[in-house]
């Protein structure tokens, strides 16, 4: 049975489920001395010994209290340059010897004496190998950083600049060549490679140095695995992993290449893919064997831009992978007398066209 409403009367609101209260802290209990009882509570808190005591009896309440202000304390006023170090340091470094959590002298009240005593402990426990270790670091990361290479590329060079500087195989060679040979086998295995005239580029050693000291460190690392039965460390993103083996890298694959020269060209990824299916039916089929990677990516790329109806000249492909245009169409000879047997259904069906492939001149 349905009820009207008078004129002007408003509808009963209908009953709503009652939500529920989110958490609030009960301020009715409190901590009290059993003893004074006493409304509030006369209470102190001794931060250097982290007790609550009573004022007014000196009964002590709770013990080992927690401090929850800032964990560090300032020597702004003693030290000369004025740079306010903090009490509490940087983490203990995974690659560097020790353990990094020495005692230091501090300057104390500012005398000669002070100044003294902290010089002459600075100079005994400094560890010469650790100073060594951290410029190759440093170096590492600025040239990783310089060509845009991830952290993970970066902290494996600095891994294997670490071990092969304790096994003192390598006095002979130049710093400049080992860091050179570490990016170089970091970048392989960590399936980003870069070609031995980019790792010129960016270290300035000769390409020559640069070989030589990739197979001695290879040699290296596979002595080193057969020695220790657990494997090489990888540090990446602050986490050490054990390896069981070490892989000895292979030789870099046209393939692998062409994904960061058609990026670097403004191709799109269809165009990419095609590029990099092709450089892996190549060596298949057999075509430009005994051609270097990077010639063979180029004439790739070059084949693949043109069977998608993105074309680029030899001249724009050879600033971008850096090998001459007379190269790419020396290779492209081979890559189009074979092209029967490289292009595949599947590429056509994507848009591609063997019309659009220009003649070998």
């Amino acid at each position: 049975m349905t009820h009207g409403l008078s004129p002007g009367a408003l509808p009963e609101p209908e009953p709503q489920p009652d939500a529920p209260q989110e958490w609030q802290q009960n301020l009715s209990v409190r901590m009290m001395c059993p003893e004074c009882r006493e409304d509030p509570p006369n209470l102190v808190e001794d931060t250097q010994a982290g007790d609550v005591i009573c004022e007014s009896c000196g009964i002590v309440l709770s013990q080992r209290g927690i401090d929850q202000r800032a964990e560090w304390r300032t020597f702004a006023n003693d030290d000369q340059g004025n740079d306010d170090p903090s009490r509490v340091g940087d983490a203990p470094n995974l690659l560097l010897n020790g353990n990094q959590l020495e005692t230091n002298i501090a300057f104390g009240d500012g005398s000669l004496r002070s100044k003294e005593l902290h010089r002459a402990q600075s100079k005994a426990t400094a560890d010469k190998g650790n100073k060594n270790l951290l410029q190759a670091f440093k170096q590492i990361g600025a040239y990783c950083d310089s060509y845009s290479l991830s952290q993970v590329v970066s902290d494996g060079a600095k891994h294997i600049y670490k071990d092969a500087e304790e096994s003192k195989l390598f006095k002979g060679k130049s710093q400049e060549a080992v860091i050179a040979g570490c990016i170089f086998i970091s970048c392989r295995r960590n399936a980003v490679p870069r070609t031995f005239r980019e790792i010129f580029d960016m270290t300035k050693v000769s390409k020559k140095e640069i070989g030589r000291t990739f197979k001695l460190l290879e040699k290296f690392l596979m002595n080193q695995d057969k020695n220790k039965s657990g494997g090489t460390k990888v540090i990446a993103n602050g986490v050490v992993a054990m390896n069981e083996t070490y892989q000895a890298t292979s030789t870099t694959n046209p393939g692998e290449l062409c994904s960061r020269f058609c990026s670097a060209l403004g191709l799109d990824q269809r165009c990419a893919n095609v590029a990099i299916d092709l450089a892996g039916q190549m060596a298949n089929v057999g075509a430009l064997a005994g051609r270097s990677p990077l010639s063979g990516a180029a004439a790739c790329i070059y084949m693949a831009s043109y069977l998608m109806g993105q074309p680029r000249t030899p001249k724009q492909i050879s600033e971008a992978a850096k090998v001459s245009d007379s190269t790419i169409r020396n290779a492209y000879k081979s890559l189009y007398n074979e092209r029967h047997k490289l292009i595949q259904p599947e590429w056509l069906m994507k848009g591609g066209d063997m019309e659009n492939l220009p003649k070998p001149s």
